[in-house]
């Protein structure tokens, strides 16, 4: 995707095809470093909610008086 984009852009700026294939490389990296730091954040805040959810289930499982 970061590819195209930037692709795209240059070739509509009247750049040359190396440019293109440059700016285009570079815009593929940029988008991956982007993407990578997005997947981690949501992989994150996964996490956090399944391990929220696990301690609200055994809290209600076992109550604090140890009677069932």
């Amino acid at each position: 995707m970061g590819f195209l984009a930037a692709a795209m852009g240059a070739l509509s700026a009247g750049c040359s095809p190396n440019r293109v294939l440059l700016d285009g490389a570079v815009g593929c990296l940029a988008c991956a470093i982007v993407f990578r730091w997005f997947w981690s954040v949501l992989q994150h805040g996964f996490r956090e909610t399944y391990v929220i959810r696990q301690r609200a289930a055994a809290v209600r499982v076992t109550p604090k008086n140890g009677k069932p």
